[in-house]
């Protein structure tokens, strides 16, 4: 860590402060000195609804409060620890690291999303995090619709001296796809990332080409991808839910990585999207620097989400 720069925990508390602010400063102008009534109670779970946190969620929160104070007067910062707890129990039987089984060379990670989630970041992030894990990885640029995803990957790929795939855009993905697991074989990488278009606009196009990758790679190797990581942008809030909803139908979502907290107070948005879903959370991320993308630690999580101290 170099001289000067926060920690993880300084920077998700820092990347998860709107989120946090927002329902922190709820919470504490509806307990200042207030009895824990039923009024209150529906009041805390506007809140919580609100903060994009699911009405399941908020449902959790508001009962334990009232097994545990009803009729008391309760202080903000017990409310802050409530949620923390059942944000905690939601979020950590799927807080799971992307597992790489040495078993599959190379092991194949398709990564989806819609454009703008910030897909080709949190692959440069992933190849950084595995280089400096002395994995050999190879990057494939199957987003050829869009000629900045094409050169992001390439700048990544110089970065982090992984070898990157790439063809003019235009070119039919699955060829990416297929010349990039030809590669990575050829040179026995450990990891093959590929990058993927994101057009929802027509979901039968979208699955249409999804699904040709995958067919495609698997002429070379008939047990990829081993994993599907779906990246979503908390930004889009609610929205998130319909994205893993698409994606579920296309292919088979392995994983998730959630980024752009850091520009949101609708980070809660992932509690809501454990809670619905129970998929793998991999990675969150607070910015686009080489560092700002994680694995993903429940607890970490929940007490920046909360406000809760360090």
């Amino acid at each position: 860590m170099s001289e000067g720069k926060p920690g993880w925990f300084g920077r998700l508390k820092a990347g998860l402060s709107r989120s946090a602010g927002s329902l922190s400063d709820g919470i504490t102008g509806l307990f200042n000195k207030r009895r824990l009534d039923d009024a209150a109670l529906e009041e805390l779970e506007d809140i919580l609804i609100a903060a994009d946190l699911g009405p399941v969620t908020a449902s959790e929160v508001t009962a334990r409060l009232a097994r545990d104070k009803f009729d008391r007067e309760v202080t903000p910062e017990e409310v802050r620890g409530a949620l923390s707890e059942v944000v905690a129990g939601i979020l950590e039987p799927v807080a799971q690291p992307l597992h790489i089984d040495p078993e599959n060379r190379p092991h194949v990670v398709l990564v989806v999303g819609v454009n703008g989630t910030g897909k080709t970041t949190t692959i440069g992030n992933m190849a950084k995090q595995l280089r400096d894990a002395d994995r050999r990885v190879v990057l494939a640029a199957g987003d050829t619709f869009r000629a900045a995803a094409i050169e992001q990957l390439q700048v990544w790929g110089e970065r982090t001296g992984a070898r990157v795939v790439a063809q003019k855009v235009g070119t039919d993905p699955a060829s990416v796809a297929f010349e990039g697991l030809t590669a990575a074989k050829e040179s026995d990488a450990d990891v093959l990332l590929i990058d993927t278009a994101g057009r929802l606009q027509n979901k039968a196009d979208l699955m249409a080409e999804l699904e040709k990758v995958i067919r495609v790679i698997r002429k070379l190797d008939a047990t990829a991808p081993h994993a599907c990581l779906l990246v979503l942008d908390a930004t889009t809030g609610q929205n998130a839910l319909n994205q893993v909803d698409v994606f579920q139908q296309v292919c088979d979502v392995t994983g998730l990585a959630m980024t752009k907290l850091d520009g949101t107070a609708r980070g809660g948005v992932l509690v809501a999207v454990a809670q619905k879903f129970g998929l793998p959370v991999h990675f969150i991320g607070v910015g686009e620097g080489a560092d700002d993308l994680q694995p993903f630690d429940a607890r970490e999580f929940a007490r920046a989400l909360s406000g809760m101290a360090g």
